[in-house]
């Protein structure tokens, strides 16, 4: 699989603290082997959208055929909006 990740995810990938960021790192990597993580969720009301939870933090991604995009990186008070 083919992991991208989009220009506002990168700077909010940027913008973590060192420790969340090396493990949203590990997480994205990951995706490139299996898609589907046990701890990630669909989102109601989307057909192809996911999350995955990182403390208090949560990647959103967005998975195709052959390609996830990295949609989002926030805080999850605001991850959501």
């Amino acid at each position: 699989m083919i992991v991208r990740i989009s220009k506002r995810a990168e700077k909010e990938l940027d913008a973590l603290p060192p420790a969340i960021r090396a493990e949203a790192w590990k997480h994205i990597r990951s995706l490139e082997t299996f898609p589907y993580p046990r701890q990630s969720v669909k989102l109601k009301g989307s057909e192809d959208t996911y999350r995955i939870r990182i403390g208090s933090y949560r990647i959103l991604y967005v998975m195709d055929k052959n390609q996830i995009t990295i949609m989002r990186i926030r805080h999850r008070r605001e991850a959501y909006r």
